[in-house]
């Protein structure tokens, strides 16, 4: 029998929970420079290329420099065909929460960010062989209240942690400080969320969503079956 949300269902416009962890729940980011190089590559892959401009630095640059840049202007670029609308990153695991616009746009995406990050920490680490257990988990995400309280669940995830930060707005492996207007970022899409809590919830901040007691045990109840195997 196939695992839980291994088989997918594929839709236009459809919303998505994904997540994957290490192969024998073994660490996948162990260190500060781990964290960043995933989520560089999620920039790499998600921030609209600037072509013109990468071309003029193209034409000035030395050729030391020059094999950068390419690879720059050939690399997948999935800005026009993924939305990502949160993040969180775990030590052995990680969840993203994504919008795709065409129908096989997270299949190309994923498949491009985990190879790429595989080839990243293999060489790191000096091993051989994959990283991830199997492929990736996705989970169509059907109601707006769902898609809100999925982004609720991501964002608590180091509360179940080893994670020792004073406060869920510390963590810097998520994107929830870009909900409390703390940071921002092209790649990272906000807005339909916070629309979807401005209407589901009219007196509520983000932060406030975050904490209230209340919405944790409804939250809790509504992303059950998102959770990870």
């Amino acid at each position: 029998m196939p695992a839980k949300n291994t088989l997918k269902q594929y839709l236009e416009n459809g919303y998505y929970h994904i997540y994957n962890r290490g192969v024998e729940k073994r660490i996948i980011f162990q260190d500060d420079q781990d964290y960043k190089v995933f989520l560089s590559y999620l920039k790499d892959y998600l921030e609209p290329k600037d072509e013109i401009g990468l071309r003029k630095i193209l034409e000035k640059s030395p050729w030391i420099e020059k094999d950068k840049i390419i690879k720059k202007l050939t690399m997948n670029n999935f800005s026009d065909k993924i939305n990502l609308l949160a993040y969180c990153l775990m030590p052995n695991h990680f969840h993203l929460l994504i919008k795709q616009k065409t129908r096989r746009a997270i299949e190309q995406f994923m498949k491009s960010l985990a190879t790429r990050y595989v080839i990243y920490f293999n060489k790191r680490y000096k091993r051989v062989g994959g990283l991830f257990q199997d492929v990736y988990k996705a989970v169509l995400v059907n109601t707006d209240e769902q898609l809100l309280h999925i982004s609720r669940y991501i964002h608590s995830n180091p509360t179940s942690s080893s994670y020792k930060g004073d406060s869920l707005q510390e963590y810097p492996y998520s994107s929830l400080a870009g909900y409390l207007g703390e940071w921002e970022a092209k790649w990272l899409k906000t807005k339909e969320i916070l629309d979807f809590l401005s209407n589901i919830y009219k007196n509520f901040s983000y932060k406030n969503f975050i904490l209230d007691k209340e919405i944790e045990q409804k939250s809790f109840v509504l992303i059950e079956s998102f959770k990870l195997d």
